[in-house]
């Protein structure tokens, strides 16, 4: 009885020993149970962004023959304020909120560097557009569903915005220069998503993308005794960032343990890319300008490393992604098909990557974080064209290299608790410069060369696999 007491003591002993050895060795720690983080509640705020128009035009000007059509894309920031109201119940799947959301934005989202209808400085004749965004705004629904302080939504709706556009043609007949304006408040739809975490009391941020599609729109015209018809699309890509404060909602709320963030990550993403690259094509004393939009879904993977000190986060990552992003539409140098001039545009960037470093802060389980670095990618163009005696194939392919700048909101993933604490997800924005590209098309008629300035617009989701586990509080 004595040996079996002693053995079952030191059996109890040499436990207590392994458990505190693994404890010091455990890659996290078990967060401890947090209140129940409620969404339900009226409020305000306000955001701050981008916009990227894809206007795809077509000007017919059947007295001076020219069918030529291409890409208005205005760019330029955005800032507003929101209001909303959420509702959150508990359902067999998680918590759901359901919400409304109103906002209204001012705007610089312009292009003003069109210019067509051969575009010539002596004898000079030229077509300049001027497209504008001056203000703009949304009534939308949102649905999510809540991970205790993060919540993950879609959400669509009516929009409604300002859409200015101008043509200044000059050309060397009677009655010209002259300018045409059409100005008109229109309506149409919204959708989009976004994430939104709760930063302590009742402050949340949110990041967010919407799609609004403002129609189409039709303006007949006659300048110089011309006829005209300009049919042009309006559709708008906005990427913003937002601070909401709820109003009687969780004012005491605190955010919990922070998460673990230190270690290495393997993750996949997917996303959508809209690219705005101002193109000009110099042949036969023309210099016409406008804008390739080559626009697709993109998908791909990443891998990275992260330290943390407190709250604060500092990472570094690479990824990989292929892309569907394409342009066929664009046709410029009067377009009158077989008989006449004409350069139609293919373009596409089949696949890009970056090398970035992240800088980001920890508010509980969320990681609200800024990030740049290197990117390069791919660069594919086709041109089939007539001048004087074509018509002319022309492919041009480059690898460039250039640099992005972006910011993303990363959350535990447990969603319908398919994933466990070693899984993340992540929504971000990023910028891409990859610089300038030229291709010289050898018509018999005379060189004609085409140069692009190669800007993208990145959205994407991600799920990141952490070999060592972020704390994850139990709401």
């Amino acid at each position: 009885m004595k040996r079996l007491l002693a053995a079952t003591a030191f059996l109890a002993m040499a436990a207590n020993a392994q458990a505190a050895d693994l404890a010091v060795k455990a890659p996290y720690l078990k967060a401890p149970v947090a209140m129940v983080y409620d969404w339900t509640g009226f409020y305000l705020g306000v955001n701050a962004g981008v916009g990227v128009g894809r206007n795809n035009q077509t000007l017919t000007f059947p007295g001076f023959p020219s069918f030529e059509q291409s890409y208005l894309s205005p760019f330029g920031a955005l800032g507003g304020v929101q209001a909303g109201y959420n509702w959150q119940t508990n359902t067999m799947f998680g918590r759901l909120v359901l919400g409304v959301e109103a906002d209204i934005q001012g705007a610089g989202i312009r292009d003003n560097d069109t210019c067509l209808l051969t575009c010539r400085a002596a004898p000079q004749t030229a077509g300049q557009f001027d497209q504008r965004l001056d203000w703009f705004g949304t009534v939308r629904g949102r649905v999510g569903f809540a991970n205790g302080p993060v919540l993950r939504y879609f959400t669509g709706g009516f929009a409604y915005g300002n859409v200015k556009t101008s043509i200044t043609e000059n050309i060397p007949l009677a009655g010209f220069p002259a300018t045409f304006t059409s100005s008109q408040t229109r309506g149409g739809w919204t959708f989009g998503s976004g994430v939104e975490a709760a930063l302590g009391g009742n402050w949340s941020a949110k990041i967010e993308y919407l799609y609004v599609d403002l129609g189409n729109k039709r303006d007949t015209f006659a300048l110089g005794g011309f006829p005209q018809t300009l049919d042009s699309e309006i559709r708008q890509n906005i990427y913003r960032v937002g601070l909401n404060y709820r109003i009687g909602g969780n004012g005491t709320y605190a955010p919990g343990p922070v998460a673990n963030w230190t270690g290495l990550y393997l993750g996949g993403n997917f996303g959508s890319a809209t690219a705005r690259n101002e193109t000009s094509l110099a042949v036969l004393g023309t210099n016409e300008r406008f804008t390739l939009a080559p626009e697709g879904k993109i998908g791909g993977v990443q891998a990275g490393y992260n330290w943390q000190a407190a709250n604060f986060v500092l990472g570094v990552e690479a990824d990989i992604q292929g892309s569907t992003q394409k342009d066929n539409r664009t046709c410029v140098v009067n377009c009158q098909g077989a008989n006449g001039t004409f350069a139609n545009y293919d373009a596409k960037l089949p696949w890009f990557g970056t090398v970035r470093g992240r800088i980001g802060y920890s508010a509980g389980p969320a990681l609200l974080y800024a990030t740049g670095g290197y990117a390069y990618g791919s660069i594919k163009t086709n041109i089939d064209s007539a001048f004087l005696n074509g018509p002319v194939s022309s492919r041009f392919s480059e690898t460039k290299g250039g640099w992005t700048v972006g910011a993303g909101i990363e959350t535990p993933a447990t969603l319908f608790s398919f994933f466990g604490p070693n899984w993340t997800s992540k929504s971000e924005y990023l910028y891409i410069d990859l610089g300038s590209t030229s291709g010289i098309i050898a018509d018999p008629g005379g060189p004609a060369v085409s140069t692009t300035k190669v800007t993208e617009h990145i959205f994407r989701s991600g799920l990141n696999y952490h070999f060592n586990s972020p704390v994850v509080a139990k709401y």
